[in-house]
């Protein structure tokens, strides 16, 4: 894949990602632009929202020394915390773009976003009830969030990373705990930072997600006006439509990809823009 097929694919696929998250299924419509907040609809949905933030938080990687799929690159071993999430591809579009539009806000909310995950805070008084502990855990958010994902989408069994992450949080905090201990204090850990800190941070992330989607958006506006085009078999009752690829667009994933994200583009996202009230954001 060259690097304007590259760009394609980032972008389609952040498009589709934050879809899957900010959309009017997981939370409770309203039209409000600010200040506001979001609520989930369910608590399903809340458990859902946190398992595909996870997956946007998740470093790419290659497989047993493969590639990383489709031509992208891997993050560097140095990497940032933020880098090792699909902001790093974003960071590459706005570094690099390879379409006529701007890509300043876009880089404006990638790194408004990123800032925020690195950001570390303290909760005090953890309760972790299992093991006899309550503690003063300092924890970085994108630590915090990577986690919650983690145990909501998998069994214990398959937590040996995070338990070590809860274990070195907690023993950080003067509290020497054994392995055995770290295990039993996952579901604490669980019902404190994400049924009560990640419900707070709800609304800002999703903010976030969704300028960062309508930045997207913002970039490709002129790409679209140059690409989308009526066929020659359009009529008044069936105007159909076709999009000029961009040249050197040429392999068919990157095609289908391209064509996706003119027509989310021709849409628009789902979401309209909104800013979340300050008191959504003062504390954690």
């Amino acid at each position: 894949m060259n690097e304007i097929e590259q760009e394609c694919i980032i972008l389609n696929s952040a498009w589709e990602m934050i879809n899957g998250m900010v959309n009017w299924a997981m939370f409770v419509k309203h039209d409000q632009t600010t200040p506001t907040s979001m609520m989930f609809e369910t608590s399903q949905h809340r458990r859902l929202f946190i398992i595909l933030l996870g997956d946007f938080l998740s470093q790419l990687r290659a497989f047993k020394g493969e590639a990383v799929p489709l031509g992208l690159k891997a993050a560097p071993s140095n990497a940032r915390p933020s880098d090792l999430t699909f902001l790093y591809y974003l960071r590459q579009v706005c570094a690099k773009p390879h379409f006529a539009g701007d890509t300043q806000a876009l880089g404006t909310h990638v790194e408004a976003f990123a800032a925020w995950l690195e950001g570390e805070f303290t909760a005090q008084g953890v309760n972790l009830g299992d093991i006899d502990v309550v503690a003063d855990l300092r924890i970085s958010r994108y630590r915090y969030l990577k986690t919650c994902g983690d145990i909501a989408k998998h069994n214990l069994a398959r937590l040996s990373t995070n338990v070590r992450h809860i274990r070195s949080l907690i023993e950080a905090s003067g509290h020497p705990i054994t392995e055995q201990q770290a295990y039993l204090a996952v579901d604490n850990f669980f019902e404190w930072f994400h049924d009560d800190i990640f419900i707070y941070h709800s609304s800002q992330i999703a903010e976030f997600l969704n300028n960062i989607r309508w930045a997207i958006f913002d970039y490709l506006e002129p790409e679209f006006a140059r690409s989308w085009h009526l066929t020659e078999k359009a009529t008044e009752l069936f105007p159909i439509y076709a999009y000029r690829f961009p040249e050197g667009c040429t392999e068919p994933v990157a095609r289908a990809m391209y064509w996706d994200v003119m027509n989310r583009v021709r849409a628009k996202p789902w979401v309209h823009r909104f800013v979340v009230s300050d008191s959504f954001k003062q504390r954690y």
